[in-house]
């Protein structure tokens, strides 16, 4: 693969990885300052933000497995199943939006409905 072409796939990948590997940091470096998430959980925007949702999500992951990843040089979709703690399977799809070499949008998609049922069951401090 070479830099100019299919750029927002290599970097899905290198996201995908990183989500993978729990290196928030990685995720960081090849994401916009302004990136926007998207998911079941809310709307997102901006690095600290960004950071703050993969932080959190790095602690609840036991081991991700990825099943796939497409794309071209302006989007990606990476899909992959989370293990984590609260719930054993949870499939996600994220469409990675690229622009200048970085990660402008992800629209992550999975059903929150287990996750929702977890913290039903956890005591409140």
């Amino acid at each position: 693969m070479t830099e100019t072409k299919h750029k927002a796939l290599a970097i899905a990948q290198t996201y995908v990885n990183a989500i993978a590997d729990k290196n928030v940091d990685a995720i960081v470096a090849v994401s916009a300052d302004d990136v926007v998430c998207t998911s079941p959980i809310g709307r997102i925007t901006g690095t600290q933000k960004f950071r703050e949702f993969h932080d959190g999500f790095a602690r609840m992951i036991k081991k991700v497995t990825v099943f796939a990843v497409y794309g071209d040089d302006e989007q990606a979709v990476v899909v992959y199943n989370a293990e984590t703690h609260p719930v054993p399977n949870a499939v996600t799809a994220e469409l990675v939006k690229v622009k200048n070499g970085k990660i402008v949008s992800t629209d992550v998609i999975y059903d929150a409905t287990p996750f929702a049922a977890y913290m039903a069951t956890v005591k409140r401090h």
